[in-house]
């Protein structure tokens, strides 16, 4: 049995993209007939061992945060390492760290994206080691509610920090119409005191939006389940989960025109908007609460994406992985 080490820098009991990333490559990995060990942070790589055996592949999520541990396995073992790259190693450790960001890449016999537009940020010596592994998503409940009648619900999913541009559509809500029936729901914990601080003037100051922090992942499926469309504004993304979700729940998205989304939702997607512009957003927000064609149009663009997120899709990308690596 294929002994694996997947490394994640978020620690056990996390929410972070990182955690759930590795928790559902893990469950993959053992429907492939893999042994898996998830390593925190916090786990030096001899406790990585299997009994008296060293693993027989490493996979470590985030180039720049596990550099240390990619380091110490290229010291400890002879087995292959899978660097997964993120959307802030790619976007922000690439140009603010590079040494060891360059070091982790050089150290992997395998790379792994989460998008169909990494490339275009990657230096070209890395290009022949990478592979694409789009994220999975599962089906809403088939009872799960619908959307109610009074009010446009656009759902916000995501950690309110910089990296997401957490408050955009919350500042495109403001000074609407009267008529208007539009209304954000944030979902997400702040990843600093300054962002809750900013999440609850928002809402002291402006009535369209509500932030309802950390939900356990059966409520936030449910409100993507009522919502009419959901926004991710994000300045940089390595291939978030969430556009996976939103696509394979058949929920309208709309999106900052970077390429960690359109390497998700395709060069076509009719539902970009440009990155921190909330003029433009403002427009696209009304456009779709007053054009149910617009809304159509984009929940076609998003269902003919769901078959890139299906959880077998996911399961053969990372055996086809395993195969590059010899094992």
């Amino acid at each position: 049995m294929l002994k694996v080490t997947l490394v994640t820098p978020a620690g056990r009991g996390s929410r972070a993209g990182n955690r759930t990333t590795a928790t559902r490559w893990a469950r993959r990995l053992r429907e492939l007939g893999c042994r898996v060990r998830l390593a925190g942070p916090e786990e030096a790589p001899t406790s990585w061992r299997f009994g008296s055996r060293p693993p027989d592949l490493l996979f470590a999520l985030h180039a720049w945060r596990s550099h240390a541990a990619i380091r110490a396995c290229r010291e400890a073992f002879a087995c292959p390492v899978v660097v997964v790259l993120t959307g802030t190693d790619v976007y922000r450790f690439q140009h603010s760290h590079p040494e060891a960001f360059l070091d982790s890449l050089d150290a992997a016999d395998v790379l792994v994206g989460l998008h169909d537009c990494l490339e275009e940020d990657l230096p070209t010596r890395f290009h022949p080691r990478l592979r694409i592994v789009h994220q999975s998503a599962l089906p809403l409940p088939p009872r799960a509610p619908g959307p109610k009648e009074r009010a446009f619900e656009v759902l916000v999913a995501g950690h309110l920090r910089e990296e997401k541009d957490s408050l955009r559509a919350a500042l495109a809500a403001r000074d609407l119409p009267p008529t208007s029936r539009l209304r954000v729901v944030q979902l997400g914990s702040a990843c600093s005191d300054d962002w809750a601080r900013a999440a609850r003037d928002e809402m002291a100051r402006n009535p369209r939006f509500r932030w309802l922090g950390d939900l356990p992942r059966w409520r936030v499926r449910r409100w993507m389940a009522r919502s009419r469309l959901m926004v991710i504004s994000s300045r940089m993304e390595g291939g978030a989960n969430v556009v996976s979700e939103a696509c394979v729940a058949g929920l309208p998205v709309v999106a900052s025109d970077i390429p960690g989304n359109r390497g998700l939702l395709g060069e076509a997607y009719p539902g970009y908007f440009p990155v921190t512009d909330t003029e433009a957003l403002r427009a696209c927000l009304l456009r779709a609460e007053r054009e149910a064609s617009f809304v159509e149009t984009l929940r076609r663009h998003v269902a003919a994406r769901a078959l890139l997120f299906r959880p077998e899709a996911e399961r053969d990308a990372l055996a086809g992985v395993l195969a590059i690596c010899g094992l």
